[in-house]
């Protein structure tokens, strides 16, 4: 009896394994067949409409190119910086009060901190600070993050913290020194970031005074070691020389080098990362602007192109529509 009832589990088990089996496939078709007939139908909409929507497609590419004439056009660049006592972080955000005065047209403001002219803050369309993205750590810049979507979280891109990008759009491209110039003089005119460049270098030519003592040291040390290693050494009779004990030598010439690496470093610090910042990549002259009929029409055609689309669905429809309406009407009348 117990036998009969565990082949019959078993059976029922099966039958529910094939009934569960036969549901997703038949889910799987029903969603396949209606796929297929809303991909047949989007086809006969586009064939039968066609001459409506490519003169949609041409509409949207005579409006973009008649705002391109109608606007001045402007130039983007970017510059690359080393951030040489402030965090990348801190540093970018700074530089970004630039973008705020830009985006709120305080050209003002942003003529006052970049010590330019009002007239010369007027050429500028926007100034903004990226991260530049490593991708694989191998330490060798990729790209740069300029949709700002890169999360800090990742390991394996990560965002270089030697170096940041500048952006800048400007109506005049031979302004662009002036601009690179008018940047470097409102990131210098920080004064606590001043303050924090003056303790760096000041640690620097500390580290080197005593860096310099050290090899001054290492130096006067090795000179003893082979002196007393030269006394170790007694003549023999026949001009031979022997060894009163084993004595195994002391090498400093790996300390000494060792040292002045480190003294390398900080005199490359001394001098070329003396300023809060360094240029690595200067403004490359832009040949073609930025604005031009493509860079409306993006977006301009396909809002054109799906108005048109609304449009002769409405049309097509119109009667079902009418009548829609009317009942709404009565509705609301019949229910105020």
């Amino acid at each position: 009896m117990t036998s009969d009832q565990g082949h019959i589990q078993k059976k029922e088990d099966e039958i529910d394994l094939v009934d569960i089996f036969s549901g997703i496939s038949r889910r799987i078709r029903n969603f396949s067949n209606t796929a297929g007939r809303a991909t047949l139908h989007i086809i006969f909409f586009l064939f039968r409409n066609s001459l409506w929507l490519a003169a949609s497609i041409l509409l949207g590419a005579g409006i973009s190119f008649i705002i391109k004439l109608s606007t001045q056009d402007f130039y983007s660049s970017v510059i690359t910086l080393s951030s040489n006592t402030i965090p990348n972080s801190e540093m970018i955000s700074y530089v970004n009060k630039l973008h705020t005065f830009c985006r709120e047209k305080n050209y003002d403001a942003l003529a006052s901190e970049m010590e330019l002219s009002p007239g010369e803050a007027g050429i500028i369309k926007d100034i903004e600070a990226f991260w530049i993205i490593d991708m694989g750590g191998d330490n060798i810049p990729d790209y740069i993050d300029f949709r700002n979507r890169h999360k800090a979280s990742d390991t394996v891109n990560r965002r270089m913290q030697d170096r940041f990008a500048i952006r800048i759009k400007t109506k005049d491209i031979q302004k662009l020194p002036k601009i690179r110039n008018g940047i470097i003089a409102y990131i210098n005119s920080n004064s606590f970031f001043q303050d924090q460049n003056k303790l760096r270098l000041s640690q620097a030519d500390d580290m080197l005074a005593r860096i310099d003592y050290e090899i001054e040291l290492l130096d006067s040390l090795q000179k003893v070691k082979y002196f007393e290693e030269s006394r170790r050494l007694i003549p023999k009779e026949g001009g031979q020389m022997i060894f009163l004990q084993d004595y195994k030598t002391q090498l400093l010439y790996g300390d000494i080098a060792s040292l002045i690496t480190e003294k390398q470093a900080l005199e490359k610090v001394n001098t070329i990362y003396a300023d809060l910042t360094t240029l690595i990549s200067d403004f490359t002259q832009p040949l073609k602007p930025v604005n031009r009929t493509l860079y409306y029409g993006k977006v301009i055609i396909p809002v054109v192109f799906f108005l048109a689309v609304i449009l002769i669905l409405l049309l097509k429809n119109r009667v079902y529509v009418t009548e829609t309406y009317r009942k709404y009407q009565q509705k609301n009348y019949l229910n105020p």
